[in-house]
């Protein structure tokens, strides 16, 4: 009797719909155009381009746009059609985009900085233009008279802006791994407070105004989400890259974050789960269960005769343990570990199958990814990669 075939199970992963190629440098970042098969982009190659969609399948540009210096940074309003694009010389230059996307007409320039722009915002609801450069300074100027509102210096260069409308606050990650809250008035700005969480600069920034939650990714591999409303100040640890975190996003209808980084990996994360803070280190001298010496604890390796043991430490737990007592590994996927970690044997004992259930998915890029754009209402994510190529993915078998 012949073997029955199983069917494979269908593995959901994201569907790549399309390879925009053409720029001769590294694409800092691009958008999909709302409601239209398109694409604005800017590049480290001075050019402004809009990609559309021809008959052809193919996407070809219908502006080209030279700047006169390296494009490092824009901001795109659909509402208005109007781009600020961030330059390498500290200029913010601004355009609105005609309604076929054929045209773009030049509003004005700001001279925002004294040296690269590393974010823009444009907050359409203040009139204001928001923006840091390497210069370490953080500005905001009025978008209807071009004047300069206020600044604040940051701590390090700032590689991550966002932006609540509601309470006017103003989120800086930096690369020194600080993340700075601002309260910005019309022409004045107050330092909130400032926190660090990461052991290397913050890359990117994600806010969720609903949940008031906000997201940074690091040069550490590691995302952290911060809890800003305020239950308990919160900051929960995602790790699921092997490369520094370069990009964030995130579904709010469906409460998933979209972090992608320079191991081109896209890792959807499920954030409607009750998820744990990671415990702190705790610090001995001893292995705390079984009470062997570390090697630089001399007096207890003299009094006991025993050789000192390297510390290592439980990621359930916290504790202080040896090597013999922490021979385990293990996932702890709500605390944000989805790889396995050391673990001490009695909390890897105590760790359930339920317990190890993965809350992320993980998929290839094939492309060392510095920018994404999601699309919600078609659940379309766009990613620009150091290869100078813009790729377009159908979320919607991930992101549900």
């Amino acid at each position: 009797m012949a073997a029955e075939i199983q069917p494979k199970p269908l593995t959901r992963k994201p569907i790549l719909l399309q390879r925009v190629e053409g720029s001769q440098e590294v694409v800092n970042m691009a958008v999909i155009v709302p409601k239209e098969e398109g694409v604005i982009s800017v590049s480290e190659d001075r050019t402004v381009r809009v990609w559309l969609k021809r008959d052809s399948g193919q996407y070809w540009p219908s502006i080209y746009h030279a700047m006169p210096s390296p494009c490092s940074c824009m901001s795109f309003n659909p509402e208005t059609r109007r781009l600020s694009i961030g330059l390498d010389n500290g200029t913010i230059s601004e355009f609105i985009l005609s309604e076929d996307y054929n045209k773009m007409t030049p509003v004005k320039n700001y001279q925002a900085h004294q040296s690269r722009v590393t974010m823009v915002l444009f907050v359409l609801e203040l009139e204001w233009v928001l923006s840091t450069g390497q210069d370490k300074q953080f500005a905001w100027h009025c978008s209807e008279s071009g004047q300069r509102l206020g600044g604040y210096r940051t701590s390090a260069v700032a590689s991550g802006l966002q932006f609540d409308i509601e309470t006017r606050h103003v989120f800086i990650g930096d690369h020194s791994g600080q993340v700075t809250i601002l309260k910005l008035e019309q022409e004045s700005c107050t330092l909130v407070t400032t926190f660090r969480g990461h052991t290397g600069g913050v890359t990117a920034l994600c806010w969720d105004p609903v949940q008031r939650v906000l997201f940074s990714g690091s040069s550490d591999h590691s995302v952290i989400m911060w809890d800003i409303g305020g239950r308990k100040g919160t900051a929960i640890e995602l790790q699921g890259h092997n490369d520094k975190v370069q990009a964030l996003s995130y579904a709010q209808h469906t409460r998933q974050l979209i972090s992608c980084g320079g191991d081109g990996g896209i890792v959807i994360w499920n954030m409607d789960v009750e998820r744990q803070e990671t415990p702190e280190w705790l610090d001995s001298d001893s292995c705390q269960k079984c009470d062997q010496p570390f090697f630089w604890n001399f007096k207890q390796m003299w009094d006991s005769k025993k050789i000192g043991l390297r510390q290592h430490h439980c990621r359930k737990c916290g504790k202080a343990v040896c090597g013999k007592c922490s021979s385990k590994r293990s996932s702890i996927p709500l605390m944000g570990f989805e790889f396995e970690v050391r673990v001490c044997d009695s909390c890897h004992e105590a760790i359930t199958d339920e317990e190890r259930a993965p809350t992320a998915t993980f998929h290839d890029s094939k492309h060392n990814i510095v920018h994404v754009h999601f699309d919600a209402t078609r659940g379309w994510l766009l990613t620009s990669g150091t290869d100078k190529v813009i790729k377009l993915w159908d979320m919607t078998p991930v992101v549900s």
